[in-house]
C-alpha cells in the first residue's frame, strides 16, 4: 500500500511539474516575439529599459512595417531590441566580435565585428557575400587578418534568407523566388547596422566602405543607393539587368528560369534593378568588378551595367578566375577600399619590405 501510494504520489508531482514547464515556454514564447510600442520612433537604436528589449513589451496589436519595393527606409518601420554581445575574443592582430542584432520576429542577425587591434576607431567596411554563402569565413583568422591589414574594421553578416537567416520557411521560398524581399530587406540591415555601429563610438562613422559579390554586390549597391554615409562601393560580379539575368543566369535551375522571365516577378524586381541604381553613386568612390568565368552573372548583364556606371566609377575586368585569383590574392583585392578611406595600416600586421639590392 505503501509503495502504491508513493508511486501515485509522484506520478501527480511529475503531472504538476510537466504543466508548469508547459506554462512557462507558453509565456515565453508569446511575450518574446512582441513588438514595440507605438511611442518608439521609427528607425531609433533602442535603448535598455527595465531589463527588457523591445520585442518583450506586451503590446501584440503593434507589427514592423516593412516595405519590400524600395531600398529606402522612410515607407518602413523597423524597431530595433537591445543588442546582444554573444562573444567577444582577441587574436593578437585583431579582435573580433559577434552582436546579436534585432528588428523583425524571428530573424535575430548576428554581426561580425573585426577590428585591426592598435588602430584608434579604423573606417568600417561591410562585407557583404552573395548567396549561398555564410558569414563562417568571419571566424577564419587568417580571412580575418588579411581584411584588417590595411587598418579597417571588417563588419559581416548573412544577407536574408541565406545561412543561418533561412529559418521557418517551406522548402520552396529561396532567395531568388522571395528576391523582392531578400534584396529590400537586406538593403534595410545595412543602415540599421550603421545606426547601431554609430551607437559604439570605437569606429570613424565619417569613413564607411561596403564591399559586395555576386547578390551581395547587388544589395551593396541598393543600400549605397539608399544612404549617403556610404563613401566608398567596391563590387564584385553583382547580380542585375533582371530582365536578360532571369534567363541566362546559372544561379537558377534550368527548370525554374521560366518562373522568373514572367511579367508578374520581372514587374515586383524592377524597382530594385541596380542598373537604374548604379547613377546615384556618382557622388561616391565607385569600383566595378567582372569575372568573365562568373556564368551567374551572363555576359550581356555584365555590359548592360557597366554602360550604367557613372563616368568617375572605375572599371575592372577580369577574363578568368586565375587573372582575378592573382589580382587579389594575399588580401590585395582589398587595398582599393583602405586607399578609399584612407585608412591606416596596423602596425603589428605591416610586413617589412627588404631593402633594394644595390
Amino acid at each position: 500500500m505503501f509503495l502504491g501510494q508513493e508511486l501515485i504520489n509522484m506520478r501527480k508531482m511529475h503531472s504538476m511539474a510537466g504543466g508548469l514547464l508547459l506554462a512557462y515556454c507558453l509565456l515565453t514564447v508569446s511575450t518574446s516575439c512582441l513588438p514595440a510600442p507605438a511611442d518608439r520612433k521609427p528607425l531609433a537604436i533602442s535603448k535598455v529599459e527595465s531589463g527588457k528589449s523591445v520585442l518583450d513589451r506586451p503590446n501584440p496589436g503593434l507589427k514592423p512595417v516593412e516595405d519590400w519595393t524600395t531600398p529606402f527606409l522612410n515607407t518602413s518601420q523597423m524597431r530595433p531590441a537591445v543588442p546582444i554581445v554573444t562573444s567577444s575574443v582577441d587574436e593578437g592582430d585583431f579582435t573580433r566580435q559577434i552582436v546579436s542584432l534585432q528588428w523583425r520576429p524571428y530573424d535575430s542577425i548576428y554581426l561580425y565585428i573585426i577590428k585591426p587591434k592598435v588602430v584608434l576607431n579604423p573606417p568600417p567596411v561591410l562585407f557583404l557575400y552573395g548567396y549561398p554563402t555564410s558569414t563562417k569565413r568571419f571566424l577564419n583568422n587568417s580571412y580575418c587578418s588579411r581584411i584588417t591589414a590595411g587598418g579597417c574594421a571588417a563588419i559581416g553578416f548573412d544577407t536574408a534568407l541565406t545561412g543561418e537567416r533561412f529559418r521557418m520557411r517551406p522548402m520552396r521560398e529561396w532567395f531568388v523566388s522571395e528576391m523582392p524581399e531578400s534584396l529590400s530587406t537586406s538593403a534595410h540591415d545595412v543602415q540599421l547596422i550603421l545606426n547601431y555601429l554609430a551607437t559604439r563610438n570605437d569606429l570613424d562613422m565619417t569613413r564607411i566602405g561596403i564591399f559586395g559579390q555576386g547578390s551581395g554586390g547587388t544589395i551593396s549597391i541598393l543600400a549605397a543607393g539608399a544612404d549617403p554615409r556610404i563613401k566608398a562601393v567596391d563590387i564584385l560580379t553583382p547580380w542585375g539587368d533582371w530582365p536578360h539575368w532571369a534567363q541566362a543566369t546559372s544561379a537558377i535551375p534550368k527548370k525554374d528560369k521560366s518562373i522568373y522571365t514572367l511579367p508578374k516577378f520581372q514587374g515586383r524586381v524592377a524597382p530594385l534593378d541596380p542598373v537604374i541604381w548604379l547613377a546615384r553613386l556618382k557622388d561616391r568612390q565607385l569600383r566595378l568588378q567582372f569575372n568573365d568565368d562568373d556564368a551567374a552573372v551572363p555576359a550581356e548583364c555584365r555590359e548592360t551595367m557597366k554602360a550604367a556606371l557613372p563616368r568617375e566609377a572605375t572599371f575592372v575586368n577580369f577574363p578568368t578566375n586565375k587573372a582575378l585569383y592573382a589580382a587579389s590574392a594575399g588580401g590585395h583585392l582589398f587595398d582599393w577600399m583602405a586607399k578609399q578611406l584612407n585608412a591606416k595600416p596596423a602596425p603589428s600586421q605591416i610586413t617589412a619590405t627588404p631593402p633594394a639590392k644595390p
